[in-house]
Order: C-alpha cells, then structure tokens, then sequence
C-alpha cells in the first residue's frame, strides 16, 4: 500500500519533519510492507523555510535579529531562484514569548529580515505568516524598515482571512491564544485602532478590512500596507513542494497538527491535504495532539477520520510529555486499521 505522510507542524512540540518520521516509525512497526512517502508540510507559520528548504534546496542565510521581547534571537530565511523565503514565527514567534507580554511583543526582527533579503539582492519576498506572538499590526516590521516600502515585492503567506479590527479582528480572536485577558484586548484593539490610521497614510488606502490584515496579529495588516499581494499559505506550498504528484501516487492520505480545530477547517494546510486527497478519491487521515472536530464537519472537508494522541495515550499531559513517542505509537495503532498490508 501505498501512503503518503504530509503533516504540518505540532504546535510547539514537533517540527513538520520530525512529526513525519514519528509517523513513519509507527507505520512502518505495524505495516512494514507499505511505502511510505514522507511530505512534512506548513501553511506559512512554524516550520515554512524548513519544509521549502526540503522540497526545493536552495541558499539558507542565518542572521540574528530582534526577538518579540526585544532578545536577540536567530533566524534563517532561505534564498531560491531571486525569491526570499521568510518565516515570520522565527523573529516573532509565539515560542519565543511563552504566551507572555503579549502587549510588549513585536514584528521588529520580521522587518530585519525583510532588510537582510533586500541586501542579498533578491527581488521578492514570501513571507509565511503564522504562529507568532505579536499584536502590533506590523509597527515593529515597519519602524525597522524605516516606516519605508522595502524596494521588494512582498507576498504574505497566509491562510487567515480576518480582518485587522473589530470582533473577527487580531486582538478579539487571536489575541487570548497568546495570552492577552479582556482588558488586554481592549487595549490591543484600542492601540492598533489608532495604527490603522497611520497605515492608511503610508498605504495610500485603507488596509484594515482587507481579507488577512488580521494574519500574525495583524502583521498582515502592516505588509497589505507595503503593497503585498496576500496567498494562501497552504496554497503555496502545496504548489512548491510537489503535493499534488504525491497525492497522484499514493492509496492512502495521511496528514496531522497539534490541534484539528475549527480554525483546521478554513482553509489551514490539513484541508490543503484532505481536498487535494477527496479530488481523487483517495482517503485522508488525520493524526493530531487533540481532535473537536466532529465527523460531519471533517466529512465536508474531505477527512475520513482522526485520530487524537491525547486520547490513544489517555491525556494531553502524557502525550506533551513524549510527543514523538506518543505520535509513533498512535501511527502504528491506525496503521494496524487502515493498511491493507499488515504485518504478518
């Protein structure tokens, strides 16, 4: 049987690539027969030059910029035929925050790195939003730029849609996963209210409702203000790394998340995955940290079923504890059920 492995990130705790080995190391226990085609993925947060890095090769370029608390941290973005590829998580990430300060947090380092790629000469920059722990609309991205449009061509990789303000904005909807309470949020908003203005000056336009100003704390916000064009994340890179000729080969679909949510299902890298799989009539699992989707919802999505570490292992502790152990084994258990070639 042929299967294809194509998982995202896990929130914190595995890489794309390790998630997929994990994966792997647990199917192959109970179904060592079967071919395996390994495809870590990412829509654009944690992970994305990594993932492009594997699929296309290319230059990385390593550089130290600002943190979102203002410590030095390192990034790498990676250099592919004239384009940048930049991922936003590692200067501004919500693993470099811990979930605190998510006032004091900022996208200065993302700006930094938008100047290291104009430096190196290349012409356009993709830059994967997701996954971070700012809420200043791009003022830090900005301000390092010199409030100045970088002389590049900006694409934000996102597959985010929100708006910049108002109740389906930054602050309200993204603002407590990085740990702001209700009185934060009303500051954020009241904060990024006041930037808007300023971002309508420097854009010639109004950005603030515009499908993904909301993207990275409204990181997204900032780079419709320097004139990027907006793509989906998963999109993206689906097209770069060749998922679709995977897809076209394999029996079985299998791709994974820390959490399949309700946010997994507009339009985040597993439906990237699960539609590409429904298309040609190819089942699509989901592995995943936690499951609250129900059947009908992942159903219109085109997943046959998931499967939550969480509850193979009997908590979230004990799966938080060992993830690529408990990742391994719950691929073995649904390897046992789905392959067509079990070990004998």
């Amino acid at each position: 049987m042929r299967v294809l492995l194509a998982p995202d990130c896990f929130g914190g705790t595995l890489t794309a690539r390790e998630a997929a080995q994990a994966m792997a190391e647990g199917w192959r226990s109970a179904a060592p027969a079967d071919q395996l085609l390994l495809r870590p993925l990412s829509d654009g947060g944690p992970g994305f030059v990594d993932v492009l890095h594997t699929a296309l090769g290319g230059q990385r370029h390593e550089l130290v910029v600002t943190g979102p608390l203002g410590e030095p941290v390192t990034a790498t973005w990676l250099e592919h035929e004239g384009t940048g590829y930049v991922e936003s998580a590692q200067a501004c990430g919500l693993h470099l925050t811990g979930g605190r300060e998510p006032e004091r947090a900022d996208t200065r380092g993302v700006g930094e790195l938008l100047a290291a790629v104009r430096a190196a000469g290349v012409h356009t920059a993709v830059i994967g939003l997701g996954g971070s722990g700012s809420t200043d609309g791009g003022a830090g991205m900005i301000a390092a730029l010199g409030r100045q449009r970088p002389g590049l061509r900006l694409v934000a990789a996102s597959d985010v849609q929100n708006p910049l303000l108002g109740p389906h904005g930054a602050a309200h909807v993204f603002g407590p996963q990085k740990g702001a309470d209700p009185d934060a949020v009303r500051r954020l908003e009241a904060r990024m209210t006041a930037w808007a203005g300023e971002l309508a000056q420097l854009a010639g336009r109004d950005v603030r409702n515009l499908p993904g100003a909301g993207a990275a704390g409204g990181l997204g916000a900032g780079l419709l203000a320097l004139g990027a064009e907006l793509t989906s994340g998963a999109g993206l890179v689906r097209e770069l790394t060749g998922l679709d000729a995977a897809l076209d080969d394999c029996e079985l679909a299998v791709t994974g998340e820390g959490s399949f949510d309700w946010q997994s299902l507009r339009g985040k890298l597993v439906t990237a995955v699960a539609s590409g799989a429904a298309e040609r009539g190819v089942p699509c699992l989901v592995l995943a940290g936690q499951v609250s989707v129900g059947r009908r919802e992942m159903g219109a999505v085109g997943v046959e079923a998931a499967y939550a570490v969480a509850q193979h292992v009997g908590s979230v502790r004990a799966a938080l504890d060992d993830p690529a152990g408990t990742l391994r084994g719950l691929a073995e258990h649904v390897a046992g059920q789905w392959s067509s070639t079990p070990r004998r």
